[in-house]
């Protein structure tokens, strides 16, 4: 099997789709196993499930706002940021909560405040009492991928804190997301240990390919600095070089969730009273800028009020207010442009590029590995003489598909169990999709390459693999990872024609 363009597996798709048919013919009289093989097998069709987890005060909601470019998700402390809460693309907006215990969902009245942000009212239903709610939102960042907002990991509520642990790593069955967004403020030993609770050990394992890290709140690492940004990617940078973090997560990106948010929803009146700020006298804006206290303080100056200026720093930040008078001193006029710099700089842009090419592309793959976790689940649970067919295919879908060794290579190169030197590892990890699935992307070389060498790259790296493959100087560790990587420039070469 060579390995598709785009990063998409149709081949492998297939595959585990007739073995779902064929475990749904083999457990018809168990209700139970029935509706969980039929819901996996449904799932290939809907869009890739990407949770969004991290610690308290991470910036969750306000980064899943971003992505969507709209005030969806709550981000006050109320008690629906105390649930799991799916936010997916449909013809009309709805609101449904889903009860504990299997209970007909129902439909919650869908309102929004005077800013247009949604309000959700549980209608005096106990939080504890609810399952999860999933808002239907008519949406084209929903269309490929289903967001999920879980509560906040390490809360001192241990109720709230047990219920995104429970989603994410369920004590007896597959996690129902696809892959993770996982933020954090900064690298502290509670991530790490969450992410290794995270990370997959099951029957289709792989590693790190599901998980990416997330800076979330990088403008403060720089205490609001106008070179914030640079200082938290060059942490993210220092991050992704962390031998143990890079063996938990595909990689780290530095955002400013809160500028990227402002950034896709900034309003004209907002714009307008910037540049009210802006014709303030140099000295008296410098002086308010040094400080949110000062820029709230409500003796000066008179106009913008004191109101609105807290409106702004709730809704820019010191970081956004600085950058954004620093747009408009040297010549933004208009709201559009202001709202486009913002979004570049706050670093979304990345972000999404990273889960364009690392969860889009690769999402048959990671549904595959969702299903082939519950088949194998089904198997556990109600061996039966007539099921040792399918736990064969099962083996057989592992061993021979080469998306997954491609997984497993990844996965022992970042966890060092296969020591190369490092130019080695790097060049390996990106042949084998680490940083896109695109011939271009896995070569290394510009998406606008021209084909013609395009292939002739692929060949130049397939020769020099193919004797790492088989010099009797390589250890033999080292010579199965190179046939590994050869299979993989084989298929670039496959999907570059003849």
């Amino acid at each position: 099997m060579t390995a598709p363009d785009a990063g998409r597996t149709p081949e492998l798709g297939l595959a585990v789709r007739d073995l779902l048919r064929h475990a749904i013919q083999t457990y018809h009289d168990s209700p139970q196993a029935l509706g969980w093989l039929q819901h996996h097998l449904a799932r290939f069709d809907e869009p890739l499930r990407l949770a969004i987890a991290g610690k308290v005060k991470a910036g969750k909601s306000t980064l899943l706002n971003a992505l969507v470019g709209e005030d969806l998700a709550p981000t006050d402390a109320g008690e629906c940021t105390r649930l799991v809460t799916w936010y997916q693309d449909g013809h009309a907006p709805s609101l449904m909560l889903y009860p504990l215990g299997g209970a007909p969902p129902r439909p919650l009245r869908i309102q929004r405040d005077a800013a247009g942000a949604l309000q959700i009212d549980l209608r005096g239903t106990p939080v504890s009492e609810v399952d999860r709610l999933v808002v239907t939102w008519p949406s084209s960042s929903l269309r490929s991928t289903t967001l999920i907002d879980t509560p906040g990991i390490g809360s001192l509520s241990v109720d709230v804190s047990a219920r995104s642990t429970q989603f994410l790593t369920p004590d007896d069955s597959p996690t129902a997301a696809d892959a993770v967004l996982y933020l954090m403020r900064h690298l502290h030993a509670t991530d790490m240990d969450f992410l290794e609770s995270f990370h997959d050990q099951g029957v289709a394992r792989a590693a790190a390919v599901n998980t990416i890290a997330v800076l979330s709140r990088a403008d403060e690492i720089g205490v609001g600095r106008i070179d914030a940004l640079l200082s938290a990617r060059r942490i993210a940078a220092r991050y992704r070089g962390n031998d143990k973090l890079r063996g938990l997560c595909q990689t780290v990106v530095a955002v400013a969730g809160l500028l990227a948010h402002t950034g896709r929803t900034m309003r004209q009146d907002e714009y307008l009273a910037l540049v009210e700020l802006v014709g303030l006298p140099a000295g008296e804006l410098d002086a308010l800028l040094l400080s949110a206290d000062r820029f709230v303080r409500p003796e000066a100056p008179a106009s913008p009020s004191a109101r609105t200026r807290a409106h702004l720093l709730d809704r820019f930040g010191m970081f956004g207010l600085r950058l954004s008078v620093m747009l408009l001193r040297q010549g933004v006029t208009d709201p559009g442009t202001l709202a486009t710099e913002l979004v570049r700089r706050s670093g979304l842009d990345e972000l999404r590029q990273v889960l364009a090419t690392q969860f889009t592309e690769r999402r048959d793959l990671l549904k595959a590995r969702s299903a082939l976790g519950a088949v194998d689940l089904v198997l556990r649970r109600e061996p039966r003489p007539a099921a040792a067919p399918l736990a064969a295919e099962v083996e057989r879908i592992l061993a021979g598909a080469h998306e997954f060794s491609e997984l497993r290579l990844l996965s022992d190169l970042r966890d060092r169990v296969v020591r190369a030197p490092k130019e080695l590892v790097t060049e390996a990890e990106r042949l084998l999709g680490g940083e896109g699935s695109t011939p271009a992307q896995r070569l290394g070389v510009a998406l606008d390459t021209d084909p013609a060498k395009l292939r002739a790259e692929a060949l130049d790296t397939l020769g020099r693999w193919r004797s790492r493959a088989e010099s009797p100087l390589s250890g033999r560790a080292l010579a199965d990872a190179a046939r590994v990587v050869v299979r993989s420039c084989e298929g670039i070469l496959a999907n570059l024609g003849h």
